[in-house]
């Protein structure tokens, strides 16, 4: 692992060129026709896209989006990955003026990044007799955003994890509590797979893709489930089977040839917006983006270290071209695990699987909120994070001496 010297403050600064390339771009773009009354039947609708690409040539100020940006605490450092060299990672570092406060990893997914953690940095890391406050680090993984991408084929599930965890031993954390979704929470699985008890003393999970309980693992969660499920499970098993079902095509896409996408996402900005905008309002429980949320968003991927397509890799590496299952190296262990469950969420198992994931000591349901919670519902995730790690709650006290209160 580098030494700490390698820090450096990280300040955004597109060159104009970039941004008149853009501008170039839109310009020239060729949209596709549309069916009469298509809607949203057969992806991102037409008015949609003309009414975002106006907005971005003409009336998104991307320097204002990129000033607020600014005022995050953004750094990078660099990061050796055993068998793949040097990689130079961004990361958001706020630390909390109660010096107590308990160490936190929050880690995004695709299509996310790390502005998810822009809500809840502020409530996280406020100061309370109340509630525990916390010192957080959301990274941008390898590839996504203005962290570097790995040059070379098999950068994995270990070498992800391996990557989040030397960012918190570096920063002087050698004990800390993870929160994740998305691909945010496959790296979670095996980042306590890898470095649970040790580093990773507990974690809270807002997407649960798991495993369903076998007889030869976890019989009596196997037999748990198999009685009959209630109304609501079912419900939210129908939920997942039909995303499952018409939802995924883009999961298959770039898990076997993302190089082939990764033409239309590097070269056009209409095929980035749509390939994205899609995703965020089928994934979200009915959010109301703005316009410039959503542009401020495709400009992140637009403008990032290693262009657009170097994300969408992580779905061929982490599942080897989709010929093993997301989890197929986790190793489930007995580090203690919160869930977090929205609505919109896609992926609603049972409560049974819950319990692959580790020991649960926390578990909330909410009434609204989809695939993107540290955005679409700050506040609930927050709370559920005050209470698995406040005082009586499942993972009080799990990091020695950090128990997080003023």
């Amino acid at each position: 692992m580098s030494s700490s010297s390698s820090e450096r403050p990280f300040t955004l600064a597109v060159p104009q060129a970039d941004l008149d390339f853009l501008r170039q771009k839109i310009e020239l773009t060729r949209l596709p026709d549309e069916l009469d009354g298509a809607g949203w039947a057969y992806g991102a609708p037409l008015a949609d896209i003309k009414r975002l690409f106006a907005r971005w040539k003409d009336g998104f100020d991307w320097r204002a989006a990129e000033a607020a940006i600014n005022m995050l605490p953004m750094f990078t450092r660099d990061i050796d990955v055993d068998g793949f060299g040097t990689l130079n990672i961004h990361y958001v570092h706020q630390k909390s003026e109660v010096k107590n406060a308990v160490p936190l990893l929050f880690v995004h997914g695709w299509p996310g990044n790390f502005l998810e953690v822009r809500k809840i940095l502020p409530l996280l890391t406020a100061a309370s007799p109340e509630h525990p406050s916390f010192h957080v680090v959301a990274v941008s993984l390898p590839g996504f955003g203005f962290s570097e991408a790995p040059r070379q084929p098999g950068f994995g599930s270990k070498q992800y994890a391996e990557v989040v965890n030397k960012v918190m031993l570096s920063l002087g954390y050698e004990e800390y509590v993870y929160q994740g979704g998305d691909w945010g929470h496959i790296v979670g699985v095996y980042t306590v797979s890898y470095y649970g008890h040790k580093h990773v003393k507990a974690w809270l999970t807002n997407m649960l893709l798991t495993r369903r309980p076998s007889f030869s693992t976890h019989p009596l969660l196997y037999l748990w489930d198999l009685l009959p499920y209630d109304q609501k499970t079912r419900e939210g098993m129908e939920h997942m089977n039909q995303f499952l079902k018409q939802g995924c095509g883009y999961w298959h896409e770039q898990a076997t040839n993302p190089q082939t996408l990764g033409y239309s996402l590097a070269d056009s900005p209409a095929g980035l917006l749509g390939w994205i905008y899609e995703k965020l309002v089928q994934w979200s429980d009915d959010y109301p983006w703005t316009d410039d949320e959503v542009l401020e968003w495709i400009s992140i991927y637009w403008f990032s270290r290693a262009g657009p397509a170097a994300s969408v890799r992580i779905y061929y590496e982490m599942t080897e071209r989709y010929t093993k299952e997301r989890l197929h190296d986790a190793k489930l262990d007995t580090v203690p695990v919160g869930v977090s469950r929205f609505p919109g969420e896609h992926y609603q198992v049972p409560k049974s699987w819950e319990h692959t994931l580790g020991r649960v000591v926390f578990r909330a349901e909410h009434p609204k909120g989809g695939h993107f919670a540290a955005f679409e519902q700050p506040e609930a995730l927050v709370e559920d994070i005050r209470q698995m790690f406040g005082r009586g709650g499942g993972a009080y006290g799990v990091v020695p001496g950090k128990d997080g209160y003023a």
